[in-house]
């Protein structure tokens, strides 16, 4: 089984433009994640894929290997699967570009998943972990997902899933996690696929693969991702670099 691990960065991210050209402790951002990521020794390559010569250079300058996208991408699945078409190989785990502190641990128990799925039942598999905050319940920007009983994604949803009408019952909330491992064929065919309803209405694009039938397998981690949305995560990045 070929596994690459592949890192879509776009330079003009909405909340923190240029984030992963921002300086973590010596290195950009971007660098960072790519050299966590190699260090895990999981993958048979890793490739940094932009749309953006900055992040192209930085990455290529420095002895890695990027992919500079030609088409414009809504989303990193999109572009993730421009760059895979025409590589070989089975599962494609996609990191995301602002997570300098990227965890093989995380990252071998979704690719455990595809070990265990000998009959090639599972088209991706995703993380999720347990919410307990009420404030992080309700907040939309916690993707919420619902499973069923082998772990299999029901839905996701930006509000309360599920909705606890009865409070005496005992019910964990799970945020989901973008990280994503993918059978290459079920990323080149999200590519392939319209946008329907449900993704437009709640902006979470992994709802398109539910809605075209694909089959998601949620990994719960306690452990937590650090990821670099705004100038403030960048602080506490280098604090967490420095010690």
């Amino acid at each position: 089984m070929k596994v690459i691990a592949m890192i879509p960065a776009r330079y003009d991210a909405s909340r923190f433009p240029g984030k992963l050209m921002q300086d973590l402790c010596g290195a950009s951002v971007i660098l960072r994640t790519y050299q966590a990521t190699c260090n895990t020794n999981l993958f048979d390559d890793v490739i940094v894929v932009t749309d953006s010569d900055i992040i192209f250079n930085e990455i290529t300058t420095n002895g890695g290997k990027a992919f500079k996208s030609i088409k414009d991408h809504a989303c990193g699945s999109d572009r993730i699967a421009e760059a895979v078409a025409h590589i070989d190989a089975d599962i494609v785990v996609n990191v995301q570009g602002d997570e300098p502190f990227t965890s093989g641990t995380i990252l071998a128990s979704l690719l455990e998943v595809f070990k265990k799925d000998a009959k090639q039942e599972i088209d991706l598999a995703s993380l999720m972990t347990p919410l307990h905050d009420k404030q992080d319940i309700e907040n939309p920007n916690n993707v919420k997902v619902i499973v069923d009983r082998d772990q299999k994604a029901l839905y996701f949803s930006r509000s309360v899933i599920p909705f606890v009408r009865d409070e005496d019952k005992k019910i964990t909330h799970y945020k989901h996690i973008g990280i994503y491992a993918f059978r290459k064929q079920a990323l080149l065919d999200f590519a392939n696929l319209p946008m329907l309803d449900l993704e437009a209405a709640e902006k979470i694009e992994c709802l398109r693969y539910l809605e075209y039938g694909k089959t998601i397998k949620m990994v719960v981690t306690d452990q937590p991702v650090i990821g670099i949305d705004i100038p403030e995560d960048l602080e506490k990045a280098r604090k967490k670099w420095a010690n």
